[in-house]
């Protein structure tokens, strides 16, 4: 799994954010095992980087995680829940041997969510909204293409774009539609915050990138499967 490859900080975060959910999923279901729905989700993401210095194409990435709707009230409901996640997009680049390629990146990490749900059709259809916490780890592509270079730069390699930001805000909405067991999401999140941010207080990096200043946002479409305990 994606997780093993994680940083040591990366790690710690992500364990206490699960030991905090694993503690909200057991109250939840101690208090009130009918209001309260445990649910296991898992899918696939289409990512993309939003941005003006690069040529960006999207990627095939995954994730999967576990979630809490909690008790309804009217027509609406609160989803609390955490997931991993794996995105990826490609950036034009040019090799050391001058040959030009798509090079892939990977952007992996955690993600809380804490979102308003209005049910369309009661246990069946609803509408979902809220901010999501995003926790990164460093960007990441393959050894063979640490050298490319990131075309539309003026030298910048493929490895200096690791960096990124640790803490992502991004906003979600999304539907999901089923049954009270089953249920199909498709959902949609961007991330609000400058993913390069942390580049910009390097004036060399700076240079390399034609002298101007990084700036990227994540746009993310997911489909996935929740199965309610």
């Amino acid at each position: 799994m994606f997780v093993t490859n994680l940083n040591p900080i990366m790690k710690k975060l992500i364990l206490a954010l699960s030991l905090g959910l694993c503690s909200t999923l057991a109250i939840a279901q101690y208090q009130n095992k009918d209001g309260n729905r445990i649910g296991i989700t898992g899918g696939i993401s289409q990512s993309t980087l939003l941005n003006t210095n690069f040529s960006a194409k999207p990627g095939i990435g995954f994730n999967g995680g576990l979630s809490v709707r909690g008790n309804y009230y009217n027509n609406w409901s609160m989803i609390y829940g955490m997931q991993f996640f794996q995105n990826t997009f490609s950036l034009e680049t040019t090799t050391p041997t001058l040959q030009k390629k798509d090079t892939e990146f990977n952007l992996a990490g955690a993600q809380i969510r804490l979102l308003l749900s209005y049910n369309v059709v009661k246990n069946h259809v609803s509408f979902d909204f809220g901010p999501v916490i995003q926790i990164n780890d460093k960007l990441k592509t393959d050894d063979a293409d640490v050298n490319n270079l990131i075309n539309g730069s003026t030298g910048l390699k493929a490895s200096q774009l690791q960096d990124v930001a640790k803490v992502n805000g991004n906003v979600y909405v999304g539907f999901s539609a089923g049954t009270r067991r089953f249920r199909a999401i498709v959902n949609y999140q961007y991330g609000v915050n400058n993913l390069f941010n942390k580049l910009n207080s390097d004036d060399a990096l700076i240079l390399l990138n034609g002298n101007n200043k990084f700036k990227g946002n994540i746009g993310t479409i997911s489909g996935q499967l929740l199965f309610n305990l």
